[in-house]
């Protein structure tokens, strides 16, 4: 999955592709690099980030968004806000990539109500403007799972196919950076669930503290090694700004493991 950040203050790209020409123009070069699916997104939720208005995250993604379902690859939309939901898919757009999984008034309606979109529930743990400040305490892997449970129940609710669903733990929304390398370490318990999970390691904050690169867009290497063992921890998706060179690594993964003995028993896996 490539990010396509259509926003000013993002934090690992400075707003590179604020324009609706230039996001178009990324969107391309990620494909030519190998994305599989595009995440475009119209508002920054960095830590300490405010809340963008509706009418200025309509402004930069519907635009956007209606000149790349031309691309024909799916699309994702990195928005909490169910009229936005609403929009973009009724332009074509495929899947609701949504940071507060579906608690905003309205959201699981709107995706009721489309019933062949994706949907990508995320764990947070507050929000934006306050999740860093006052991080999670404790053991992260049982909140994650319960906190998943308890948003999957209305879905259930609302007759939504599971298969529509996949889970993001949250990397980065209102962690400690070992509460994050504890979802890396522990990520195959995470697989319990039975559902497909999306991982967005790429120029997280916990990699600059754990290898002292302060500038997010110099993270490029420790973000594609996390993306790699995401992956080889079970992984379904991953969320990267550097599509080349994640792609490349998980062709040399995918290299050994064709050459790897056959694996034996799920402690093994």
């Amino acid at each position: 999955m490539g990010i396509v950040n259509v926003t000013p203050d993002s934090f690992s790209d400075g707003g590179a592709h604020a324009s609706t020409e230039t996001a178009l123009k990324h969107c391309e070069q990620l494909l030519k690099e190998g994305a599989d699916i595009l995440d475009i997104g119209g508002e920054s939720t960095r830590p300490g980030s405010p809340a963008v208005p509706l009418d200025a995250e309509l402004a930069r993604v519907v635009p956007v968004v209606r000149e790349a379902v031309k691309l024909n690859v799916p699309l994702s939309i990195d928005t909490y806000k169910p009229e936005v939901m609403r929009a973009v898919l009724d332009l074509g757009a495929d899947i609701v990539n949504d940071i507060w999984a579906l608690r905003q008034p309205g959201a699981r309606e709107v995706v009721a109500a489309h019933p062949t979109c994706g949907i990508c529930l995320m764990h947070m743990h507050r929000d934006p403007q306050t999740m860093q400040a006052l991080p999670m305490q404790g053991d992260v892997i049982p909140e994650v799972l319960a906190f998943w449970d308890e948003q999957l129940a209305p879905l259930k609710a609302l007759g939504i196919d599971p298969a529509r669903i996949t889970l993001d733990p949250g990397v980065g929304f209102g962690k400690s950076v070992a509460q994050n390398f504890a979802l890396l370490g522990r990520q195959r318990e995470l697989l319990a669930t039975g559902y497909p999970l999306l991982l967005g390691w790429s120029r997280k904050s916990s990699i600059g503290a754990v290898t002292g690169i302060d500038n997010a867009s110099g993270r490029t290497v420790p973000s594609v090694a996390a993306a790699v063992l995401a992956v080889d921890r079970g992984a379904a998706i991953v969320r990267v700004h550097d599509v080349r060179d994640t792609v490349a690594a998980l062709a040399v993964w995918r290299a050994m493991r064709a050459e790897a003995p056959q694996r034996t028993s799920p402690q093994e896996q």
